[in-house]
């Protein structure tokens, strides 16, 4: 691969704000960046590709004979349940519909667009399952692809039924701990189910292993773990996604596909990406805090590729490639204004906010102290442990300050003034593929926050100083 091309593709994913791109290509890694404040040794959320996941513990569920069959229906394996809107259609809906995201199931999770509305109820529902089963249905099973995370979750709840543990301990013991991957974070819901359609979090390295065993027809080391038959479903898809992004795309078994390019994908929220060539014998592993064009990383790495062996040795090529690694893992300060005597003023006070799209309802920052730090409190809407108090310190000299490492990563914060009343904040989930900055514009006590919410609408919120 040309290290002056790849030095190209480092040079885009700043411009989509990567936070790591990996390629492997022949089983050696070619590229391996990380896009400061993230560095490699901090687990990184992969979202959605926690879809492909689990679905390849339903395939060696199937493979060892405790699942008959991707046909059967999935009612059967929670007929315990007492389920709301059962009709012939949910009555027909089958593990492959699930596999598809062809279940028919009503759901609205803003896959072109909009507020996620099933999302926000999941979330604020104190059974999981059961609010996904209780969903009306809006097709046949089969008839239409809509992408619908309730479908993964209920992949994962099969794999407790079938093997009487949770999918987190079941892949621990049949593909992490084969691949070499230590056992990762994996969040549950509220009955300790291992969420099936987010919650994961790997090393870059660990996602890597993952898109080589599907590189490699499911087989590592000798060890046959996923069947053959099943990757190559996932790589001759054919249920359309209808996404008027990209009509081209593809869907199987919880993959997202590009036949055209001959490229398939696990894929997460903001590019949380296993990328598969099997024509070019590549793997690629992207972490991001936005999102990113598929078509043209395929083509970008692609175009990378100018031989099937060894290119000759090109010193300016690999000093490009490797200054371009350096500068974009070393952290750069950004501007900051003059401190105004305002500072001193808000330093300590607690602010507080009524009802508002980003959840905040105290703030309270500490800029005169020697190392500033801010205390935020956030209401999650979560059953039982809906608040939440997070703080952290706050670097004011332009560089991000990270907070202790914690299950979710960790949190790195800077501040700026921007005039006399107004304070910018940027803050950087390391390792959740999040980033938010938002504006603070004091006056008297009172402070008027601006930034944008997860959708990327834009928010405003009215708060006040108070005990």
């Amino acid at each position: 691969m040309d290290s002056a091309a790849l030095a190209k593709i480092i040079a885009f994913g700043r411009t989509k704000s990567f936070d790591s791109f990996l390629i492997v290509r022949h089983g050696r890694i070619v590229l391996d960046a990380y896009y400061a404040p993230y560095s490699a040794d901090v687990p990184h959320v992969i979202n959605s590709a926690t879809k492909a996941v689990v679905s390849g513990l339903i395939a060696m569920v199937h493979k060892d004979g405790l699942l008959d069959g991707f046909d059967h229906p999935v009612l059967d394996f929670l007929a315990a349940r007492d389920v709301a809107n059962i009709d012939e259609r949910k009555k027909a809906m089958t593990v492959q519909n699930l596999l598809d995201m062809t279940s028919g199931l009503d759901w609205d999770e803003g896959f072109q667009g909009g507020k996620e509305q099933s999302l926000v109820e999941l979330g604020r529902s104190a059974d999981w399952i059961k609010f996904i089963l209780d969903r009306s249905m809006a097709h046949a099973p089969g008839e239409v692809f809509y992408y619908d995370s309730g479908n993964s979750h209920l992949l994962s709840a099969i794999i407790l039924k079938l093997t009487g543990t949770r999918a987190e301990d079941f892949a621990n013991a049949r593909l992490f701990g084969p691949l070499g991957i230590a056992p990762p974070f994996w969040r549950r819901d509220a009955q300790g189910i291992s969420i099936g359609g987010w919650g994961l979090s790997l090393l870059p390295h660990d996602m890597a292993k993952i898109g080589y065993l599907y590189l490699h027809h499911g087989e590592w080391i000798g060890k046959q773990l996923l069947p053959t038959d099943w990757v190559d479903a996932v790589d001759h898809a054919t249920v359309s996604m209808n996404a008027l992004f990209d009509p081209g795309l593809r869907y199987s078994n919880q993959f997202w596909v590009l036949p055209d390019r001959h490229a398939y994908m696990a894929v997460g929220y903001h590019c949380q990406v296993i990328m598969i060539l099997p024509d070019l014998d590549v793997v690629a592993a992207m972490t991001a805090r936005d999102f990113c064009p598929f078509r043209r990383l395929a083509d970008e790495i692609a175009a990378a590729v100018k031989s099937a062996s060894s290119l000759p040795p090109n010193p300016e090529a690999a000093k490009l490639l490797a200054d371009e690694v350096a500068d974009v893992s070393t952290e750069k300060a950004t501007d900051v204004g003059p401190t105004p005597d305002l500072a001193t003023a808000i330093s300590g006070k607690t602010y507080r906010f009524p009802d508002n799209p980003i959840n905040i309802k105290a703030l309270a920052l500490f800029l005169t102290e020697s190392q500033p730090r801010y205390e935020v409190e956030i209401d999650t809407h979560q059953p039982g442990n809906a608040l939440v108090k997070l703080g952290g310190p706050i670097g004011l000299d332009g560089l991000y300050r990270k907070s202790k490492p914690t299950a979710f990563g960790l949190r790195a914060v800077k501040g700026a003034w921007q005039d006399g009343e107004t304070f910018a904040i940027d803050v950087q989930y390391v390792g959740l593929g999040e980033q938010a900055k938002f504006v603070l514009s004091f006056g008297g006590d009172k402070v008027t926050l601006r930034g944008k919410a997860r959708d990327g609408h834009e928010v405003v919120a009215e708060g006040a100083a108070g005990p």
